[in-house]
């Protein structure tokens, strides 16, 4: 029976670490500048989109990032697509705006977009 020695480079994996949680922050930013790009979200003053919804990356070292809203009327207006949206400011403005970078035919974007980042983040 022969015996494996492991020599764990640690600065390497914190280097790796590093890279894959600032490579989680810019996926979560490119996936709500495509939202915005899109003009899927409600506008009327520009507030919801603008200026209340933002990525929560506190926790990204944890592998987590949240794309939030929190303005008070976010959860009404998402909840709610059947309601009338105007779409004078944002051309497909509608309920559930995130849905398609969900399950949709956006649901490759986070994805691509992380494997990408995470390869120019490792160079």
């Amino acid at each position: 029976m022969s015996k494996i020695k492991v020599n764990w480079n640690f600065g390497a994996v914190r280097q790796v670490e590093q890279a894959v949680a600032t490579a989680l922050e810019q996926t979560a930013q490119a996936v709500l500048a495509d939202v915005v790009d899109a003009q899927v979200m409600p506008m009327d003053t520009g507030t919801l989109q603008n200026a209340s919804t933002f990525v929560y990356d506190a926790e990204s070292r944890t592998g987590v990032v949240a794309i939030v809203s929190d303005a008070p009327q976010a959860r009404r207006l998402y909840y709610h697509p059947e309601y009338n949206f105007r779409t004078s400011e944002n051309k497909n403005a509608g309920g559930k705006w995130l849905q398609p970078w969900i399950d949709g035919d956006k649901k490759d974007f986070a994805a691509d977009a992380f494997a990408k980042l995470l390869r120019q983040n490792l160079k």
